[in-house]
């Protein structure tokens, strides 16, 4: 069963954000609630208060425990982007973008997890496909 939890419109760049969603893709959940907490990076504290949302709506509504739960899918996209202007020299104007975030976090238990890991791998093995060998090439002398 998959947790989902969502963070919208962060006033963080999502350049930013991806540092530290990066660091905690894929960990179970103490481990990746630990990392969060001694990361040195401003994203941190609202990606660990996401985490701890996701993981009281796990426990909440469908009584999960929480030693079971892995990140499954945690992204940060980019929202709405607003724009100031900053007064330059002989009159003009210089844009400043402030940009904002939306991060998306799925938990799932670890057996779900490796699960969807299989099917995944499964799907990304290609067919061989037969190279056609290459005509030798004319020599003259």
């Amino acid at each position: 069963m998959d947790v989902h939890a969502s963070l919208r419109f962060l006033r963080m760049s999502p350049r930013k954000v991806r540092l530290v969603v990066d660091a905690v893709r894929g960990l179970p959940v103490a481990a990746a609630e630990t990392r969060l907490q001694f990361l040195p990076k401003l994203a941190a504290e609202p990606v660990l208060k996401l985490l701890r949302s996701a993981i009281a709506n796990a426990e909440h509504n469908f009584h999960l425990n929480k030693e079971d739960l892995v990140i499954k899918t945690i992204v940060a996209d980019q929202g709405p982007t607003i724009k100031r202007s900053r007064p330059r020299a002989f009159g003009r104007a210089a844009p400043i973008r402030k940009r904002t975030t939306h991060i998306s976090l799925t938990l799932a238990t670890k057996s779900e997890a490796k699960a969807a890991k299989a099917e995944a791998k499964a799907k990304v093995v290609k067919p061989k496909t037969e190279k056609k060998p290459r005509a030798a090439k004319k020599t003259t002398a």
